[in-house]
């Protein structure tokens, strides 16, 4: 049997199995030949005439009961090609049975690992970032513009509601639930439309209400559905951001702060370009990232979170043609900063999404200093500077038992990677949108999730990867013993303090190309004309010792990043 895949004998008690299913045979066609000299054996050859991709199956029908051509057709027909036709598609959904691949979503079958291996590392942000936080937002700011109509005196068709069913109302938003999201998920099968959708679940939720049914249509009065979707969406940024995602920055800025302060007289050897170079401290180049993550921290938490509510192309028309005398700009500006957001007057049918790219652009760089500093702890590690703390039965290598691999900051450099990619998408396509509206940025909308997940996940996995860390003060020691080539730099900088011709080039004469030990920079020093105090201190003068002030930098890491004062919330409310 040909089918790209697996095949079995037919019996007239056993229907032809095939795997993998096609969805796309909707038509089978059907050749079957008869030898008489051998009537229990027949061939027949199966084809899918109007498939997208060829279908060919080829199979032997053993049937010692078969007596006839005759027979022979009716067996494979009744025996054969019907139950084999089950199998294949009817209206595009396939039979239910014991060997449909029609699967559920689980952690195995979940198309993206961010809702499969990675989802408890990733799931805070799933009540925000997900379909159902969409709704959730969306169902939030309905119900606030009712709320917000009822208090329009000029609105006289929604007069002030009762508190009894203001607390109605916002029961609907505070007990929302999943069985809720899915009930408006039926009701869009029916409306093909997300929006409205969430517009005829709040009608049917509240027309057993007595108060609330007299203004049942007033729920999404004057609103384009991006009034609604747009306010949804800073919701769930906001959120997301301030519940979820800055917390762990913050988590992760501290730790290598505190990285910084452990550390901060540990010296090291630098290397520029490769090479070995002034010496720093183990201390002072951890407070570098945490300074440099925390800088970019504060300017993602200064981002104005904005919001319109202006229908259908900015210009509150259906507005002012049902109520002509009411100031609708003031309005919505009053609207949106209840929710906590930021007001933009200028728009067309969608808010222009420049603070979503601004918003990406500071993650991107966020993500961007951590891809450095991953890499930079993978190069000490790789280096023996850092050693990794074992956990009992874990493996780092299928084939070589020894391995301990830096595998978190390579995960953590990897989703960093993949989350900067589809942040950059969003911010380089969102805030272009054909004429008043195109639809394009609604499909790109769905995917914030995405840049969240894989940034979060990163977070994660750098921070399991610091918590494994630790110093081996040994190697870093043995490397500044084998390099006191480095001290050239001071050495020749005190020379041209005190007027010695060509240092320079004295002492690339003597270290370029060259050994250098202790007993050769000792040597040169000593045949110097220099001040006492100045040669004695260039004589004490060690790889371990020549730290400049890194030391002090390291040690005052806290009061750099402002960790003390703690960080501003973002959205005009935090």
């Amino acid at each position: 049997m040909e089918f790209g895949a697996s095949s079995r004998v037919l019996n007239p008690n056993q229907r032809s199995l095939f795997n993998p299913i096609s969805s796309y045979h909707k038509s089978i066609g059907l050749f079957c030949s008869y030898n008489p000299h051998h009537p229990s054996n027949v061939s027949f050859h199966i084809s899918a005439a109007n498939s997208r991709r060829d279908c060919i199956c080829k199979a032997i029908v053993k049937d010692n009961s078969i007596k006839s051509e005759k027979s022979v057709f009716v067996n494979v027909l009744s025996k054969v090609f019907l139950p084999l036709s089950l199998q294949f598609t009817v209206s595009g959904k396939r039979m239910p049975g014991e060997y449909s691949h029609d699967f559920e979503l689980t952690s195995l079958t979940a198309l993206s690992p961010l809702d499969g291996r990675y989802w408890s590392k990733v799931k805070d942000l799933a009540p925000y970032m997900s379909e159902y936080g969409l709704i959730r937002f969306r169902v939030l700011v309905e119900i606030k513009w009712l709320l917000k109509l009822s208090q329009i005196p000029e609105v006289t068709e929604v007069p002030q509601f009762s508190k009894e069913a203001q607390s109605y109302l916002q029961g609907l938003v505070d007990g929302f639930s999943m069985s809720d999201a899915l009930e408006v998920k039926n009701i869009e099968k029916v409306t093909n439309h997300d929006v409205k959708a969430v517009e005829y679940f709040l009608k049917q939720k509240c027309q057993s209400h007595p108060e609330i049914a007299k203004v049942l249509e007033f729920f999404h009065f004057a609103c384009t559905s991006e009034d609604i979707n747009n306010l949804a969406h800073a919701l769930m940024l906001k959120e997301a951001m301030n519940t979820v995602i800055f917390p762990v920055m913050d988590e992760l800025i501290k730790v290598i702060c505190n990285m910084a302060k452990d550390n901060a007289h540990i010296a090291m050897l630098s290397r520029t370009h490769g090479q070995p170079a002034s010496p720093t401290t183990l201390g002072k180049e951890m407070a570098i990232f945490a300074v440099r993550l925390s800088r970019e921290r504060q300017d993602i938490s200064q981002v104005e979170i904005m919001g319109k509510f202006a229908g259908a192309v900015g210009n509150y028309n259906a507005h002012l043609i049902a109520y002509p005398d009411i100031n609708w700009p003031q309005i919505a500006e009053e609207f949106v900063k209840s929710l906590g957001l930021s007001f933009n007057p200028y728009v067309t049918q969608i808010e222009t999404h420049d603070y979503m790219a601004k918003l990406f652009h500071g993650i991107i760089q966020f993500n961007n200093i951590l891809i450095d500093f991953d890499r930079d702890i993978w190069s000490y590690i790789s280096v023996g500077y850092f050693k990794q703390i074992t956990k009992a039965g874990e493996i780092g290598s299928s084939t070589m038992p020894h391995k301990v691999n830096p595998i978190d900051f390579e995960n953590s450099e990897g989703n960093l990677g993949k989350a900067n990619g589809g942040l950059s998408h969003l911010s380089m396509k969102l805030p272009i949108s054909r004429w008043q509206r195109d639809l394009t940025d609604s499909t790109v909308l769905r995917n914030m999730g995405e840049g969240l997940g894989h940034s979060l996940l990163a977070y994660k996995s750098s921070l399991q990867g610091i918590a494994k860390l630790q110093v081996n003060e040994a190697c870093l020691s043995e490397d500044l013993n084998q390099s006191w080539e480095v001290l050239a730099e001071p050495i020749q900088t005190v020379m041209r303090r005190y007027g010695v011709p060509e240092p320079y080039e004295k002492l690339k004469e003597l270290t370029r190309g060259r050994a250098v030990t202790r007993e050769s920079i000792r040597e040169f020093i000593e045949g110097l004309e220099l001040p006492k105090e100045a040669k004695t201190n260039l004589l004490n003068l060690t790889p371990h010792t020549y730290v400049g002030a890194a030391i002090e930098l390291a040690r005052a890491v806290d009061r750099a990043v402002n960790l003390v004062n703690g960080f501003k919330a973002l959205g005009n409310d935090g």
